[in-house]
């Protein structure tokens, strides 16, 4: 089956959409980023996470769009393999590709390349800003731009030329090291070259994902910048989505670990247990239809099963399966335990 029969036939037991709408803006679109945004929630990149079966499950429970894993522009100069992070499955209507480095050219090429590539199909390219995994920041990539105002400026604007008909977004957090605080200032360096929308997470970035967000790090930007900015951080349910946009008065929110099991985050759909058991069948299955490594289960397994009696049983019982027929028979046990 293909992604899109695969919804068609298991999305609605989920209380998921069968139909996934266009986000709007892009290449060739005539409504403009900002009012795309606004007031809309987002899956956000995440790595090893978000593949094409998870935006397509995001995006079947509500969100307005959803990103790519964080891709390489090195690894696309040089090899083909990451092209697979880039591609979207027939199924998605659009996409927003991110993009991580250090080398203007490379990132301006990433762009052109991109772009041709994906054609309208691609909504935005944003810039990764924010990772603070060591592997990256020790090459000066990722949160360690954050150091590096004019660097930053320059992938920039190296995108936008690269891909002139593309909107290039940034996604930071509030600095680097704790106590030291950037994002207002960087981002305004960050819109003077051309950036079309900043993303903010509310931590420093060697807090990881310890301690709390701070949302007001977020608000300090939205009042230093004329551009839409995107909240980011311990959004963990669409009450607090919503919450984020009020108290920061951010155009949109992006979603990260709230989507671990739950792609009726962008929605508010207070879903059944016998839904989740449906959602984790249709996401097996959208991994089998999207070749993906179907491992990934293991992981989704623990996500929707969470809460229900006995969730430790089926979560090391999902441990030891290989098929996505292997996967099917645990969620079967489980319905027929706790549904």
């Amino acid at each position: 089956m293909t992604a899109a029969e695969v919804l068609a036939a298991y999305a609605p037991a989920a209380g998921l959409a069968t139909r996934l709408e266009p986000f709007a803006a892009g290449q060739g679109a005539s409504r403009p980023l900002a009012e795309s945004l606004a007031g809309r929630l987002l899956m956000a990149p995440m790595a090893g996470v978000s593949d094409a079966a998870y935006r397509l499950m995001a995006r079947a429970g509500g969100a307005a769009l959803a990103y790519s894993e964080m891709v390489s522009v090195a690894g696309l100069h040089y090899g083909e393999k990451s092209w697979e992070l880039v591609d979207p499955d027939p199924a998605e209507p659009d996409l927003a590709v991110q993009l991580f480095g250090s080398r203007p050219e490379q990132f301006r090429e990433a762009a052109e390349r991109v772009a041709a590539r994906l054609g309208e199909r691609l909504v935005l390219l944003d810039v990764n800003m924010a990772c603070p995994v060591p592997k990256v920041t020790r090459k000066g990539e990722g949160s360690a731009l954050l150091e590096d105002p004019e660097l930053a400026a320059r992938i920039v604007r190296a995108c936008r030329e690269g891909a002139p008909g593309v909107d290039v977004t940034v996604k930071i957090r509030r600095g680097r090291y704790m106590g030291q605080v950037v994002a207002p200032e960087f981002a305004r360096a960050m819109e003077a070259a051309g950036a079309a929308a900043v993303a903010v997470h509310g931590r420093f970035a060697t807090q990881m994902y310890h301690g709390e967000a701070d949302w007001g790090a977020v608000a300090r930007v939205v009042e230093a910048v004329d551009v839409p900015v995107i909240a980011s951080g311990d959004v963990m349910s669409h009450e607090d989505a919503l919450r984020a946009m009020d108290e920061t008065g951010a155009t949109a929110v992006m979603v990260a670990r709230g989507t671990y099991g739950n792609p009726w985050v962008f929605s508010g759909h207070e879903a059944s247990a016998a839904e989740k058991v449906a959602a984790f069948e249709c996401h097996v299955r959208l991994l089998e239809a999207t070749g993906a490594h179907l491992k990934r289960a293991r992981s989704l397994a623990g996500w929707y099963f969470k809460g229900m009696p006995d969730a430790a049983r089926w979560r090391n019982a999902a441990m030891s399966c290989e098929t996505a027929d292997e996967f099917l028979a645990v969620a079967a046990e489980v319905r027929a335990h706790v549904c």
